[in-house]
This record gives structure tokens, C-alpha cells and sequence, in this order.
């Protein structure tokens, strides 16, 4: 067994169980107002992992007060039909966010469909509008909720990140582009200088070690060694892979643990506050609706 200091741990359930709380204030003066936030969850097919991460989040609605309904179409629906329903739900006021749920099938091209969501119901953050506003610094759009969440846990764990080298293992659209984006704004909890390494990159290890902060959200299961890491480094695994009936993460627990300053368990790090920022994201929309 692996014994280290709890304050290498970045407790990702009890920051998030924070942003629930000061979020249900938010809802309680919403519902004062006249105003009850709605999150549609669509869904296209029988994916394992989609079943388990929209339950996830209907619970999440629940417990904080948000009405949650969740549209589950066959496998084999066309892409006319889903946008149609797409139309539905950006017409019904009383839905502030509308949240389609990756992976879809093919062919159904996940572009055209997170351009048919409107931006102000975009609580994904996927809409062009939304990552145009982000890589322009504009906080009036909606911000990606897994790189959001890793913002606020560097935050909330006083993890300075102004002029800190981060280094990004992943060049995918839902987390290490807009990570990236994120990180190198101006402004608190950004400010720092970002490499974003990825298939192509030469020595991706001697990048890690320059690293102050390391965050692995690459798909492939324990790729961060502990050789990988500078000693006293912050370490943010994204990952969940699963490999012999288990789930793992981008980043060796056991071995890195070891040398890391901070590291987040996987899981119990990033995933619930992917989570709470859907749901800040739902609360903000009906905000600014009123």
C-alpha cells in the first residue's frame, strides 16, 4: 500500500461538494425569482460509459435543484433527426442548457451538432462561439467544463500558476486546446506558459520534467511515469482508461505519488468537477436568461 501526506492530495469530491453548495444558494434566489434552471441531456445510443456519466450528472441536477430531462435516441438515428430534436430543445424556454453527451455515432459529425446548439444554452462549451470567446479572453462565453474544473482546482488548492511552465499531454478539442487557451490568459489562475505536447512531440518526457505542473490528457493508461516528473511538480491526471476490468488514468498513481508536490487521485480528482461546472454553467445560463 502507497502512504503519502494527505496534502499532496487535490481533493477534487470536496472542492466540488463547495461549488455545489455555493451554487444551491444561487438556485435558491433563482427559484425566488420565479426561475427553476433546466438541463437537457441527449444522448444517441447505448454507450456504457455515456449511461454512467449522464446518470452521474441527472443526480447532480437533482441534489442542487436543476429539473433535468434526458433524450435517449437509437443508435442508428440520423443526423437530420437529432438536430431536429436539437431545434426542440433551443426553443423551450424553460431549458437554460442543453448538453449533448460524447462520444456519438457514426456518421453523425459532432461539429454540426455542437453548432446547433445555441451558444447561450451551450453549457458544454463547444459551440464555435463559445471556444472563439475563450481563445479570445471573453469570460461572456461559456468555458469547457473539464479544463474549467482544472482551473478551479489549481485555484482552490493555491496552486500558483502566474508564470508557472505547464506542461499539456493532449491536443484534443475538449481538454487540451481549450486548457491551454485557459492557461495562458491574463488574469488569476492563468498567466502561465504552456506547452501543448501530443503525438508528434520529440522526448514528450523532457518536456515533463520541466514541467511545474503536468496535466496527462492524453487516452493512454498510466503513460506518466514517475521518471517523468520533476520532483515537487503538480500533477492533474485526466485520463480514465480501462484496462482488465479496472479503471485507470493517464498518469502511474502509485509510482508518481511518490515525487509529485500534488497530485489528484483518479479517480476522485477531475471528474467531479467536470461535473460542477456543468452545472455552474447551467446556473449561469438561467441567470443571464433573466
Amino acid at each position: 500500500m502507497t502512504t503519502a501526506s494527505p496534502d499532496k492530495f487535490i481533493d477534487g469530491r470536496a472542492i466540488a461538494a463547495l461549488i455545489h453548495r455555493e451554487l444551491a444558494q444561487r438556485v435558491a434566489e433563482l427559484r425566488k425569482r420565479g426561475t427553476v434552471p433546466g438541463l437537457a441531456f441527449v444522448r444517441v445510443g447505448e454507450d456504457p460509459a455515456s449511461r454512467v456519466y449522464v446518470g452521474r450528472k441527472e443526480k447532480a441536477c437533482a441534489d442542487l435543484g436543476i429539473v433535468s430531462q434526458t433524450h435517449v435516441l437509437p443508435e442508428k438515428t440520423p443526423e437530420t433527426e437529432l438536430l431536429s430534436l436539437i431545434a426542440q430543445l433551443n426553443a423551450d424556454p424553460r431549458l437554460h442548457g442543453i448538453l449533448v453527451q460524447a462520444p456519438l455515432p457514426k456518421p453523425i459529425r459532432e461539429s454540426v451538432v455542437y453548432a446547433a446548439v445555441l451558444p447561450h444554452k451551450d453549457v458544454d462549451g463547444f459551440h464555435p462561439i463559445n471556444v472563439g470567446k475563450l481563445m479570445l479572453g471573453d469570460a461572456t462565453g461559456f468555458r469547457p467544463c473539464t479544463p474549467a474544473g482544472i482551473c478551479e482546482l489549481l485555484v482552490r488548492s493555491q496552486v500558483s500558476t502566474d508564470g508557472a511552465e505547464v506542461v499539456i499531454l493532449g491536443r484534443g478539442n475538449i481538454v487540451g486546446k481549450p486548457m491551454a487557451a485557459l492557461l495562458c490568459q491574463k488574469g488569476a489562475g492563468a498567466n502561465a506558459t504552456v506547452t501543448l505536447c501530443h503525438s508528434a512531440t520529440r522526448d514528450i518526457a523532457a518536456h515533463c520534467r520541466r514541467a511545474d505542473i503536468l496535466i496527462a490528457a492524453l487516452g493512454v493508461p498510466e503513460f506518466v511515469k514517475a521518471d517523468m516528473v520533476r520532483p515537487g511538480a503538480v500533477v492533474i491526471d485526466v485520463g480514465v482508461n480501462r484496462v482488465e476490468g479496472r479503471l485507470v488514468g493517464d498518469v502511474d498513481f502509485a509510482e508518481v505519488l511518490k515525487v509529485a508536490g500534488k497530485i489528484t487521485p483518479n479517480p476522485g480528482g477531475v471528474g467531479p468537477m467536470t461535473i460542477a461546472m456543468l452545472l455552474q454553467n447551467t446556473v449561469r445560463a438561467a441567470e443571464l436568461a433573466l
